[in-house]
C-alpha cells in the first residue's frame, strides 16, 4: 500500500519572528517584523511571555476566515521593561497589578522586595524572574510613585509606562548651569541688530516659552503692493553645541510632551524658558526669515540671517483677537503703540489665506479639548480650544517661513530634514470612497488624488452635522506626517517642500534645520554626531515605512533626493528622521492616555448624571456618543439602546431596528446617563435615557408608537453582543468606523484575508 505525502499549507512550518502585543483578555498578537498581518496568540501561549517581548512563532492553524494562529516557538529577547502597577497583599502574598492590562498577568513580590511601598500604592517594578508556562513573573518594588489618587499620579505613571525620559543628565544639568542668564555682548557679534524693530510674541495665556516672534509693514514688492514679514526664531542652536551633553539629552527626548498643568521640556528650563525664550522687554539671539509677500499672498523673495532682538511685547491669542475685532476698544488702547503694526499683520494673513485657497490646501475644522485644573489639581472643567484670527494669523506666518526653510535647504543643496506628508494609500482610498458613496454625498475622489478634492469635501460638508466626523475620516484616510532627508512633498499643505523651522525650544528636528540653515550661510556643510541607538519606537516606525514603500514598488534608490550625498549621511539622517518622527508619535500616544485618565476621573464624579450628546460614531456592538457640555465621549452598548434587535449597516454607518426602524447614527442626537467608569481601562459606558423624537420614524410615531419593545431576538443576542463589544472596544471609534468600512468594502470585492482583531 502506498501513502502519499501530503505537504502542510505553506507558511506553517516557517518560523516567524517579531513583537508580543498583549490583550487585556488573556490573549495576545505577534506583530511581525515583516509587516504583514498580525497572528493570533491564544491564552495559554501568553502564560510564558509578557507584552513586548521578541518571540519567534510557527502559525499551527487558520480559522474560518483565513486568519492565522501561531505557537510561540523561542523567546528570542526580553527588553527590559519597568512595569506600573498598584500593590495589593492577598492572603498574605504580595503582588503587583499592572496598570497597562496589556501584560496580562499580576507579578509576584517576595516579602523582602517591597522595600517602602506599602498596599495600594502606585510602585515600578523590576523584573527579576520571568513568567513560566507554570509560574507567574516576580519582581521587586524599584520606586514607589505614590497614592493612585495623587495629583499628577496619571503623568506619573505615562512617562514610565511609554519611557518618555524625564530626568536631565547630571552633564547636562552641569552644562545648563555654566549658561549665561543673558545674552552677552560676543554673543551679537556679526549678527543683524534688530532691536529696535518692534517685534512681539503672540502665544497662550498659559505659555512659559516663546520661541517665535513676528513683525510687519507694508512694502513695494516689484511693482505693486505688498509686506514685508519677520519671523524671528529663537536661536537655540547657538546655545546647544552639536554631540555636547544638552544634545544629547535634546536628541533622546526629540520633542516637549504637553501634558494638563505640566510640561516634560526637551531642554532645561534655563534655556527653555530663560535664555532661549523670546521673552518681553530682553535681549535675545534669535535667526530671521525675512519675506517679501506680493498682494496674491506669495513669497517674492526671502532672506535668513542671524540677529538679536528685543521683544517690544507679550500678546496672547485671545488679546490680539480682540484687538483686531475693534481697533478702537479697550483692549487696542491699551496696546496703542502696537495696533498699526498688528493690522499689517492680519493683512498679510489675509494674503496669505488667499494662496492657501488657490494651493487648496486643507483647513480642517476640529475641536480640540483642553482640561482645566485647580491647584490641587482637581479638575474643574473641560472646554473646548478655540481657534481665533490670531491662531490663524501666526499659523500662516509660521508655514511661511517653514516652506522658505525647506526652499532654501534644497536651494543650498544641503541634506537635511523635511517635514513630509503623503497622499492616501490605495487602500485608505477605497475606504473613504464607500464611507463618502454611503454617506450620499455625491462626492468622491481621483485615483491620483490633489489635495483640493478633500478640501473640496471639507467645504461641502461643514454645515453637515456629522461634519467633525466626515472631517476626521479625511484626515485619517491620509498618512501620518514623517521627518525624512527624502523631500517628497506636503500633501495635506499643498507644499512642494516643507521642514519645521519655527519650534527648536520643543522639536528637535528644528534644530537640526537651524544648524543646516547657518552652515549654508557659512559656506559649510553640517554633519551629524554619533548619536545614541534608537529604540524601540523607532524601530516600529522604520518596519511600517518599509512595508508602505514596498506597497508602493519603491526603493531608496528610487526615492533617492535630489541632494546627493554620501551612504552614511543618507543612513544617518534617515535615522534622525526616524527617530524624531517615533519620539513624535510617543509624546502623543503619553499624552493621550493621561488625557483619557483626567477624563475618566472626572465623569466618575458624574456618575447617574444625565447629559445630552451626538453620537459620534456607530458599531456593531453599540453607539458612541459624545456629551455636548462636557466634550467627553463614551459607548451606549447595544444592549442598552432597547429590547428589539438592531442591525448594523456598514455602509452607512448606522444601527437600525428591525421592528420599530429606529435610527442611530452619525450626528444623532440623544439623553444619556453615566453609568460606568472603568479608571484602568480609560473607558466610559452610557445607559440611553431618552432618544430624540428625529430618530423615531414618522409613520411609528403615527401609531403611538413611542419606544421599542424588547423581542426575543434581543434577549437571544444580548450575551453574544457583550462579549463583542468587550473584544472589540479596544479600538477608538474611529478605528472601528474605518474597520467597519473597509470590511463592507471587502465584501463587495469578494471574500479575502484579513487581519485578526485587535
Amino acid at each position: 500500500m502506498y501513502i502519499k505525502k501530503v505537504a502542510p499549507p505553506s507558511g506553517l512550518l516557517e518560523e516567524i519572528e517579531g513583537s508580543v502585543q498583549g490583550h487585556r483578555d488573556g490573549h495576545g498578537f505577534l506583530i511581525r517584523d515583516n509587516g504583514e498581518s498580525d497572528i493570533y496568540l491564544p491564552p495559554n501561549e501568553m502564560r510564558a511571555v509578557l507584552h513586548k517581548d521578541r518571540v519567534k512563532v510557527r502559525i499551527v492553524r487558520q480559522d474560518r476566515k483565513g486568519r492565522p494562529e501561531g505557537r510561540i516557538v523561542e523567546i528570542v529577547e526580553r527588553p527590559e521593561q519597568p512595569i506600573i502597577g498598584r500593590l495589593l497583599n492577598e492572603g498574605g502574598l504580595w503582588l503587583v497589578a499592572p496598570e497597562d492590562k496589556r501584560y496580562g498577568q499580576d507579578v509576584m513580590i517576595p516579602k523582602g522586595a517591597i522595600g517602602a511601598a506599602k498596599p495600594g500604592q502606585v510602585v515600578v517594578v523590576e523584573l527579576t524572574e520571568p513568567p513560566a508556562l507554570f509560574g507567574q513573573p516576580v519582581g521587586r518594588v524599584k520606586e514607589v510613585l505614590g497614592e493612585i489618587d495623587d495629583p499628577g499620579m496619571e503623568i506619573e505613571i505615562a512617562v514610565r509606562k511609554y519611557s518618555v525620559p524625564h530626568e536631565f543628565s547630571a552633564g547636562c544639568i552641569e552644562q545648563a548651569k555654566g549658561l549665561p542668564d543673558k545674552v552677552l555682548a560676543k554673543d551679537r557679534k556679526d549678527r543683524i541688530d534688530l532691536r529696535d524693530v518692534p517685534l512681539v510674541t503672540i502665544d497662550g495665556e498659559d505659555a512659559r516659552d516663546f520661541d517665535d516672534a513676528v513683525y510687519c509693514e507694508p512694502a513695494k514688492v516689484g511693482r505693486g503692493k505688498g509686506w514685508r514679514l519677520l519671523v524671528a526664531i529663537a536661536d537655540v542652536s547657538h546655545y546647544v553645541q552639536t554631540g555636547s551633553d544638552i544634545d544629547i539629552d535634546a536628541y533622546d527626548r526629540a520633542t516637549s510632551v504637553y501634558f494638563p498643568r505640566r510640561v516634560i521640556p526637551m531642554l532645561p528650563e534655563k534655556l527653555s524658558n530663560g535664555l532661549c525664550s523670546l521673552n518681553p522687554d530682553v535681549d535675545r539671539l534669535c535667526m530671521v526669515c525675512d519675506m517679501l509677500v506680493n498682494a496674491k499672498g506669495d513669497v517674492h523673495a526671502y532672506q535668513f540671517y542671524p540677529a538679536v532682538m528685543h521683544s517690544h511685547a507679550r500678546f496672547t491669542y485671545t488679546e490680539v483677537a480682540a484687538i483686531l475685532a475693534n481697533t478702537r476698544g479697550p483692549e487696542a488702547a491699551k496696546r496703542k503703540e502696537r495696533v498699526t503694526d498688528l493690522m499689517n499683520l492680519q493683512d498679510v494673513y489675509k494674503a496669505l489665506l488667499a494662496s492657501r485657497a488657490v494651493r487648496g490646501a486643507v483647513d480642517f475644522e476640529t475641536t480640540e479639548t483642553q482640561i482645566v485644573c485647580d491647584e490641587s489639581g482637581r479638575i474643574e472643567k473641560i472646554v473646548p480650544r478655540v481657534r481665533n484670527e490670531a491662531h490663524r494669523l501666526i499659523e500662516e506666518a509660521m508655514l511661511a517661513a517653514n516652506v522658505c526653510s525647506a526652499d532654501f535647504i534644497q536651494q543650498g543643496k544641503h541634506p537635511g530634514l523635511f517635514r513630509v506628508h503623503e497622499g492616501p494609500t490605495a487602500e485608505k482610498k477605497d475606504i473613504l470612497r464607500n464611507y463618502l458613496k454611503a454617506l450620499g454625498l455625491g462626492l468622491g475622489i481621483s485615483d491620483d488624488p490633489h489635495t483640493s478634492e478633500f478640501q473640496k469635501i471639507a467645504l461641502a460638508t461643514k454645515d453637515r452635522p456629522d461634519a467633525q466626523q466626515i472631517h476626521t475620516m479625511l484626515l485619517r484616510s491620509m498618512q501620518q506626517a514623517i521627518y525624512t532627508p527624502v523631500n517628497s512633498g506636503h500633501f495635506g499643505l499643498a507644499y512642494e517642500a516643507y521642514t519645521h523651522f519655527t519650534s527648536p525650544i520643543r522639536r528637535y528636528p528644528d534644530l537640526l534645520v537651524h544648524r543646516v540653515i547657518k552652515s549654508i550661510l557659512l559656506g559649510r556643510k553640517y554633519t551629524l554626531p554619533s548619536l545614541p541607538v534608537p529604540g524601540e519606537a523607532h524601530a516600529k516606525l522604520s518596519k511600517r515605512l518599509e512595508k508602505s514603500r514596498a506597497a508602493k514598488g519603491d526603493s531608496p534608490e528610487s526615492q533617492a533626493p535630489r541632494v546627493r550625498m554620501s551612504a552614511a549621511d543618507q543612513r544617518a539622517w534617515e535615522a534622525a528622521g526616524l527617530h524624531c518622527s517615533a519620539n513624535e508619535r510617543r509624546a502623543d500616544e503619553a499624552s493621550r492616555d493621561v488625557e483619557a485618565w483626567l477624563k475618566c476621573k472626572y465623569m466618575r464624579e458624574h456618575l447617574g448624571e444625565e447629559y445630552g450628546g451626538v453620537v459620534s460614531a456607530a458599531t456593531s456592538f453599540g453607539i458612541f456618543v459624545t456629551l455636548d457640555s462636557l466634550y467627553v465621549e463614551g459607548l451606549v452598548h447595544i444592549t442598552e439602546l432597547g429590547g428589539e434587535y438592531f442591525r448594523f449597516d456598514e455602509l452607512r454607518q448606522e444601527l437600525r431596528g428591525e421592528r420599530t426602524g429606529i435610527r442611530y447614527a452619525i450626528g444623532s442626537r440623544v439623553q444619556v446617563q453615566v453609568s460606568r467608569v472603568d479608571l484602568d481601562g480609560r473607558k466610559i459606558d452610557f445607559r440611553l435615557v431618552h432618544a430624540g423624537d428625529d430618530l423615531l420614524p414618522r409613520a411609528m410615531r403615527d401609531k403611538g408608537v413611542s419606544a421599542p419593545v424588547e423581542g426575543e431576538r434581543g434577549k437571544k443576542h444580548a450575551s453574544q453582543d457583550r462579549r463583542l463589544a468587550d473584544a472589540e472596544r479596544n479600538r477608538s471609534p474611529i478605528q472601528a468606523l474605518k474597520a467597519s468600512v473597509k470590511k463592507a468594502a471587502a465584501k463587495k470585492k469578494g471574500p479575502r484575508t484579513t487581519k485578526p482583531r485587535r
